[in-house]
């Protein structure tokens, strides 16, 4: 298994992939953890997760430019990246008691009644790339913590940052087997899914895994959580603050290099406002730096791979073709990495894969409405639902407007973004599930009634 350098399209390193033996290995070994991590107390895994909070701290130059190395990412989000899963472990450090409290419910008067939160098991994670140590973070704080044991089966171009995580969890103390990397293929995954010791599957990926994995773990009746692509609306209504929506606009779309799926990559803009917000967004998107992905003044960096740069484009040059006209950018930058320039196109026609499929990457498709209701029409006309966001200076208008957009979260005057306290996830082709919040926590758990009669054998 290599990962290759997006930059430099050279090797960064080669790693032995796991057979089918050390599979079977991991797996038992994940089983007999369970047992032991499971009688733990919610006080110990608690300290635990702060020691890796601190780990990570202490390596955040280290596992910044490996991931930057691996698949391209600018080195300043890098650090925030290592910064926001070190977040992420001192909020569950801090309040999973508190979630996974058991919870005393109304019954009869002669009765105890409440729910308990017990962990289900050995769990795998099917993680991807973009977001290479953070989508990882999110599942295992929680999960970990309320007693379930973590297996990951990253992306295959990011073989590094797996073992590094695998790295911060055994170095903080945890012990051997409550979270181990596998590196294997794809081909693998639904065997391990099958696996009668493994209790519940997570994915982060395209829909076409996502519904894979969703098949597998229901012909198992195993608990499935998949958060998968997006096209999400940024609404510019006529009042918004234009600049304000302008700015943030071109950082929503070109995070992590365009290649996120909670992006903003839909721009339906109010045709009172529309000319004016087309011209600063385009110049806002052509003042981006792009270039090296370690330069402290880079922007936008190269896309991961090689064929994700040309199956962008291809999207791009289809869209173009039924009538889409290029404002920026629109062609892939000759010579060394594999670089996408930001790129705006308007005039795009719904039906053309700009209007209609997820660009992963710095391409924004620019759309003309004539009234709040049209915005709202196009915003949901999408097989997505994952995020979005409303712009305009009446705040109780956008919280009409976010209350009709069809999505697992929107933002009024700010761009989409994932917070450790809120739940996370999306509707319709995005998949289904929550990360994150007191809501994440409780997707991996046994909620499990008691009752306790009381009077009966009493003396």
């Amino acid at each position: 298994m290599q990962s290759v350098n997006p930059y430099t399209e050279s090797i960064v390193e080669e790693y032995d992939e796991h057979d089918e033996e050390d599979v079977e290995a991991a797996l038992s070994r994940a089983a007999e953890t369970f047992e032991e991590w499971r009688a733990t107390s919610l006080t110990e895994r608690r300290g635990l997760l702060t020691d890796a909070a601190d780990v990570l701290r202490e390596r955040e130059e280290k596992y910044a430019e490996l991931m930057t190395e691996e698949m391209g990412k600018p080195i300043t989000e890098a650090r925030s990246e290592v910064q926001k899963c070190a977040w992420v472990c001192d909020y569950y450090a801090e309040h999973a008691a508190e979630h996974l409290q058991e919870k005393t419910v109304q019954g009869p008067e002669d009765a105890e009644t409440y729910v308990r939160y017990d962990p289900l098991g050995p769990i795998l994670a099917v993680m991807p790339w973009n977001f290479p140590l953070w989508q990882v973070f999110r599942f295992a704080a929680p999960h970990l913590t309320s007693g379930n044991v973590g297996l990951l089966k990253h992306a295959s171009n990011v073989p590094g940052c797996a073992k590094a995580i695998e790295e911060v969890f055994r170095d903080a103390g945890y012990p051997e087997g409550v979270f181990q990397s596998l590196l294997v293929g794809s081909d693998l995954v639904e065997e391990i899914i099958e696996d009668d010791r493994v209790r519940a599957v997570t994915l982060t990926g395209s829909g076409p895994a996502g519904r894979s994995v969703a098949e597998q773990a229901g012909k198992n009746l195993k608990k499935s959580v998949l958060e998968l692509g997006g096209s999400d609306p940024h609404i510019v209504l006529d009042d918004a603050p234009i600049a304000e929506a302008a700015e943030t606009g071109a950082r929503a779309r070109t995070i992590n290099s365009g290649q996120s799926c909670i992006a903003a990559k839909r721009f339906i803009v109010h045709d009172a406002v529309y000319d004016e917000f087309v011209d600063r967004f385009v110049s806002e998107m052509e003042a981006l730096q792009m270039g090296d992905p370690k330069d402290e003044d880079t922007d936008v960096g190269p896309q991961a791979r090689e064929d994700l740069m040309e199956e962008l484009h291809e999207q791009v040059e289809d869209s173009v073709e039924m009538g889409a006209e290029v404002r920026l950018g629109g062609e892939p930058e000759d010579g060394e990495g594999y670089f996408y320039p930001p790129t705006v196109l308007t005039d795009v026609p719904r039906d053309s894969p700009a209007g209609c499929e997820e660009l992963f990457g710095p391409v924004a498709s620019v759309f003309r409405v004539e009234s709040e209701a049209e915005a709202v029409e196009l915003a949901n006309d999408s097989q997505y639902g994952l995020g979005g966001s409303v712009w305009t200076t009446n705040l109780e208008r956008g919280k009409g407007v976010a209350a009709r957009v069809e999505s697992g979260a929107v933002f009024v005057n700010e761009l989409t973004k994932s917070d450790p306290r809120l739940p996370f996830g999306g509707v319709k082709d995005s998949g289904y599930g929550r990360e994150l919040g007191v809501e994440g926590i409780h997707e991996f758990v046994n909620r499990k009634t008691v009752f306790v009669q009381h009077g009966v054998g009493d003396e």
